[in-house]
């Protein structure tokens, strides 16, 4: 079974948490995907290798790290893999696969475009 596991950094603001339950909710919704899990770096939990072993409990066999980080860096590039590779070791059954940061997209320049189309005063 596919499942998706929704990387943030994680926020001590509570809205942060529930926008990123939203958008997991979203995901499950369009994607069609029955388990999306959300995990965090830092701060919220569950963590990253415990998002990954819900996953699995659940009945994961397929788990793709969605990063949800704008761009490249140390957590992306090398700390998060690094868990992946743990993961790997204790889940031996499952498959991993990860995406990029979605600052590499180049469709990053679209999404932008719009924001600055729905541009709002600062009140």
């Amino acid at each position: 079974m596919r499942s998706i596991l929704l990387v943030s950094h994680g926020s001590k603001a509570p809205r942060a948490r529930e926008e990123i339950e939203a958008l997991a909710a979203q995901l499950k919704k369009k994607s069609g995907i029955g388990i999306v899990q959300p995990a965090f770096w830092e701060i919220e939990s569950p963590d990253i290798p415990e998002g990954i072993k819900q996953c699995a409990q659940k009945g994961a066999t397929e788990i793709t790290i969605l990063l949800n980080f704008l761009n490249s860096g140390r957590h992306a590039g090398e700390d998060i893999p690094k868990i992946i590779r743990q993961a790997r070791q204790n889940h031996p059954d499952v498959k991993f696969r990860i995406t990029k940061p979605v600052g590499q997209q180049n469709y990053l320049v679209d999404i932008f475009l719009k924001l600055l189309d729905e541009q709002t005063d600062i009140v």
